[in-house]
């Protein structure tokens, strides 16, 4: 899809897909564990197919869309579905233990894990003011642990064992980003995204008979939901990132923090405390300057 340079149409989009995206955490944890994780990933995987489909159309007019499946590596493509179904699982998997805000702070982390990652996967080498800023953003993850009593046992089992899995989240979604750079080298975006798709709705597909609960009326049509709002943010951020450069873009990712904050107060009641807002912040200001540090080494190379 071609880049078509145009900042208000990338920030508003982005923006709009921060917040729908966020909507959709808030209604699954709205449905309150009624429902097994892997048939939640199944609604919003296989529902999002179709968005897919529409974008690699879009992406190649008058080619078959199905010949964006050619591929020659298809193990990479499995791992890469294999770390996002993951991810996935993991965020949708602590939506249900910890407020909204507090989750989608600790599901920004990705930027730190992908920083770290890159040494033994990419051959990278992170300097101090990187590695400074890994250590504000694992600063913020404490923060925020300590404020959900996550330390304490007890009582704050759930908020434990939500806040652990919440960081896995961002160690898999930085697999993920490490893998898409990887098949980035060979493999065209659209080939990458709509094996991500398919392979992502299969694995969801294979565990689903195993964990199947027969929803109601109304919570088929949440389930529904949840899928078409994800499949429509997919397309408002695809359209972002074809309208503005990724640097450019990026700062406002963190507004889901803020989309966080509004949909967990008004849908259930919760206020983030100052451990929360601190934490979130350390870790915007994290991920922030690692990307100050990437476009800087970016400028100095030949």
């Amino acid at each position: 899809m071609p880049l078509r340079h145009d900042m208000r149409r990338g920030v508003l989009l982005m923006l709009a897909a921060c917040a729908v995206f966020t909507l959709m955490s808030a209604l699954i944890k709205a449905l309150d564990n009624r429902f097994h994780v892997a048939e939640i990933m199944f609604f919003r995987s296989a529902l999002a197919v179709p968005v897919v489909l529409m974008v690699v159309a879009r992406a190649h007019p008058g080619r078959a869309v199905w010949q964006a499946l050619r591929t020659k590596r298809f193990p990479g493509h499995l791992v890469r579905a294999a770390t996002g179904t993951t991810a996935q699982a993991c965020s949708f998997f602590s939506l249900a233990l910890l407020p909204l805000a507090e989750h989608t702070a600790l599901t920004n982390t990705t930027p730190l894990f992908v920083t770290l990652l890159s040494i033994p996967f990419l051959g990278e080498k992170v300097g101090i003011h990187r590695a400074g800023a890994v250590l504000l953003g694992f600063l913020g993850i404490v923060v925020i642990a300590l404020g959900q009593g996550a330390f304490s046992g007890g009582l704050e089992a759930a908020a434990q064992i939500g806040v652990i899995v919440a960081v896995l989240q961002g160690v898999f979604s930085a697999g993920t980003t490490l893998m898409v750079r990887t098949l980035s080298a060979t493999e065209a975006s659209t080939t990458i995204t709509l094996w991500q798709s398919l392979l992502m709705t299969a694995f969801a597909a294979v565990f689903l008979p195993f964990f199947w609960v027969t929803p109601s009326w109304w919570e088929l049509g949440v389930l529904i939901l949840v899928g078409v709002l994800g499949g429509a943010a997919q397309v408002m951020l695809t359209e972002a990132w074809a309208s503005a450069e990724v640097s450019a873009l990026s700062p406002y990712t963190y507004s889901s923090l803020l989309w966080a904050i509004l949909f967990g107060w008004i849908a259930f009641g919760d206020v983030p405390g100052l451990a929360t807002i601190a934490g979130a912040l350390l870790i915007v200001i994290a991920s922030l300057y690692i990307l100050h540090r990437e476009l800087v080494r970016r400028r100095r190379r030949p």
